[in-house]
């Protein structure tokens, strides 16, 4: 008997025999299927049953979150009311690695009824959904990685990757950026990911003319609790930054010196565009605490670490 992970060894090595076959297998149809979903004016309904609907299910959310409207419809349940989710403007993709799952048959027939178009992905050329659908994508002709063609393995993995090409081939022609993805998804180690700095900010600053008295300073570092204050010039840019260390430098005699005595100039800035992440990195590279986001010399607030660590931002 052969070890475990000579077994894994052998279904990956499958499957990635499967993906290289895909690739190699694409053309024409998939370039349709891209126009089709690209000239739709609704959403796009993507819908199987079993493995495959678990296969669906990923790539509607991988769809909705780079750009593309869309989601998953049961085909049993679409038999039974679901179909008003499934309008005119949209597309349909409906997956069957046989192409005659008997539960897609109410989709497939509402498609055609309403000219709703319709993308088949099978594994069988000559299948009832490959012969009803107006873009068809052929899974080649590969072996499940079971070894006795009964388990979707190969067939699901190639569905997937398929789906995930469609997504970001529509991604990219729509100039899907990171700001639009994060839009999508807010949450999680992704979207702390693409936080922006003005995203985590406070615009209330603790802030100190030139000419102020330290003994004001002193009061403004105490009250807004951020452990600095920033030291503006006349015309409000920001010149320098007061901190704990600045104190003890300037100990002896600290109350008769005024907040531009003390500061340290031109401090460490970020803009409020750069990526919160980015500002954190400077902050420990630097072994400091807050950063000031600046705007053409203009301070916009004020960042603390806490704010990067709360966020989720490590």
């Amino acid at each position: 008997m052969s070890s475990y992970l000579d077994t894994a060894r052998r279904v990956i090595a499958v499957e990635a025999e499967g993906l290289a076959a895909l690739s190699a297998g694409l053309g024409a149809p998939f370039d349709r299927a891209v126009e089709t979903i690209l000239a739709a004016h609704g959403r796009v309904v993507v819908s199987g049953m079993g493995k495959s609907g678990h296969i669906a299910r990923k790539i509607a959310a991988t769809l909705a979150s780079t750009g593309t409207p869309s989601h998953f419809v049961h085909p049993a349940e679409a038999s039974h009311g679901d179909l008003g989710m499934i309008a005119q403007g949209d597309v349909a993709i409906v997956i069957s690695n046989s192409g005659e799952t008997p539960e897609i048959a109410d989709i497939v027939a509402h498609t055609r009824r309403f000219e709703i178009p319709l993308i088949g992905i099978s594994g069988r050329e000559n299948s009832t959904l490959v012969r009803q659908s107006d873009v068809a994508l052929i899974l080649p002709a590969v072996p499940e990685a079971c070894g006795k063609g009964i388990v979707p393995t190969t067939s699901t993995t190639m569905t997937l990757a398929l789906g995930d090409a469609l997504a970001i081939a529509l991604m990219e022609h729509r100039q899907f950026t990171p700001e639009h993805f994060r839009t999508f998804h807010p949450g999680g180690k992704l979207g702390a990911r693409l936080a922006r700095v003005g995203d985590l900010m406070h615009e209330d600053m603790p802030l100190v003319e030139e000419t102020t008295p330290m003994t004001d300073a002193l009061l403004t570092i105490s009250q807004k609790g951020y452990g600095v204050t920033g030291v503006t010039a006349p015309d409000g840019r920001l010149v320098g930054i007061i901190t704990d260390g600045d104190l003890r430098r300037h100990m002896d005699g600290l109350l008769d010196h005024k907040a531009g005595d003390v500061m340290t100039a031109n401090p460490r800035t970020i803009g409020p565009g750069q990526l919160a992440e980015a500002a954190l990195a400077e902050m420990q590279s630097r072994k400091i605490t807050c950063l000031f986001a600046v705007d053409d010399g203009m301070p916009r607030g004020i960042l603390h670490i806490h704010d990067c660590l709360r966020a989720g931002i490590v």
